[in-house]
């Protein structure tokens, strides 16, 4: 190999080399999070079941019917004295 060849290839590797191994990518450990994102699921599924697509009325329907549920599943603990 020439020494302008070796000379060049090295220099290449100076440039680009830091970014192929110096950057350490994302954090596995750490979950993706999106801090502008201020709605609950719950919130999210209300705006959602207002908007004017097809099905949207559907989830205010499943949300009403988890509230029937959870109204029921709270009667039933009241009747039986609450926690044991």
């Amino acid at each position: 190999m020439s020494a302008r060849r070796r000379t060049i290839l090295i220099g290449a590797l100076l440039v680009v080399g830091p970014g192929l191994w110096g950057c350490p990518g994302p954090d596995a450990d750490r979950p993706a999070r999106n801090d502008r994102d201020s709605m609950d699921q719950r919130q999210r599924d209300s705006v959602t079941a207002t908007l004017p697509i097809p099905g949207a009325g559907v989830v205010g329907d499943a949300m009403d019917a988890a509230d029937a549920a959870s109204a029921r599943a709270a009667a039933h603990d009241s009747l039986l004295g609450g926690n044991r």
